[in-house]
C-alpha cells in the first residue's frame, strides 16, 4: 500500500466516525440529537395545529412529507369524496391547510425520508394514497399482507401508527416497528 492510499483510507475512516457537534445556544444535547435523528430517518413532524385538529380528528394526521404537492392538491380538491367519506371544509380552512401541505410536501422537504417518498413519482399521475407511492411499496414489499389486513389492531397499511410506534413524531425507521400480535418486524 502506498502513502497516497494510506492517507485516503485514513481520511475515509476518520470521516466515518466524525459527528457534527455544533450546538446553538438554544440547543440542548438531547434536542439536537432528536432533530438530527428525525432528519435522517423521518419526515418533518406536524407544526400546524389546525391541520392536526381537522385531519387528525378522523385519522392519523399524515405528515406533509409523505406525499408530493400534486398528491396533496388532488386530496384537498376532492374532500367531498375523501376516500369514501365527506371531509369538506370551509374554503378558507381548506386553502390554509392546502398551503401548509404544499409548502411542506415531500419534494420540498430537506428530510431524507421525505425526499425518498418523492422519488419515482410521475407528477401527472401522482398517487393520492401514501401506500401507492413507489417508496412505500418498496419498504413494505416483504411484509405479508395478511399480518396487516387480517389484523384487527391494524386493518390496513394506511394505519401507519398501528405499527410504527413513533409515526406521530414523523419517525418511520424499522427499529420502531411493532406489528400488533406479531411483535418487532425486521426484514
Amino acid at each position: 500500500m502506498n502513502k497516497k492510499q494510506l492517507v485516503l483510507i485514513s481520511l475515509a475512516i476518520a470521516g466515518m466516525f466524525s459527528v457534527p457537534f455544533v450546538f446553538s445556544s438554544s440547543d440542548s444535547g438531547a434536542g439536537y440529537w432528536d432533530r438530527y435523528r428525525q432528519k435522517s430517518i423521518g419526515v418533518a413532524s406536524i407544526k400546524n395545529k389546525d391541520y392536526l385538529e381537522e385531519c387528525g380528528s378522523c385519522h392519523m394526521a399524515y405528515q406533509p412529507g409523505l406525499l408530493v404537492s400534486q398528491s396533496w392538491q388532488q386530496i384537498m380538491h376532492s374532500l367531498a369524496d375523501h376516500f369514501g367519506d365527506n371531509a369538506e371544509l370551509d374554503n378558507e380552512t381548506r386553502q390554509q391547510l392546502e398551503k401548509y401541505l404544499l409548502a411542506n410536501s415531500a419534494e420540498k422537504s430537506d428530510y431524507r425520508r421525505a425526499k425518498k417518498f418523492s422519488t419515482g413519482i410521475n407528477s401527472k399521475h401522482a398517487p393520492t394514497r401514501i401506500t401507492k407511492t413507489p417508496y412505500f411499496i418498496h419498504k413494505h414489499d416483504e411484509i405479508p399482507v395478511k399480518i396487516v389486513t387480517s389484523n384487527k389492531k391494524v386493518g390496513s397499511f394506511s394505519h401507519c401508527n398501528a405499527c410504527h410506534t413513533e409515526a406521530e413524531k414523523g419517525i418511520y425507521d424499522e427499529d420502531g416497528v411493532q406489528i400488533p400480535g406479531y411483535g418487532r418486524w425486521e426484514d
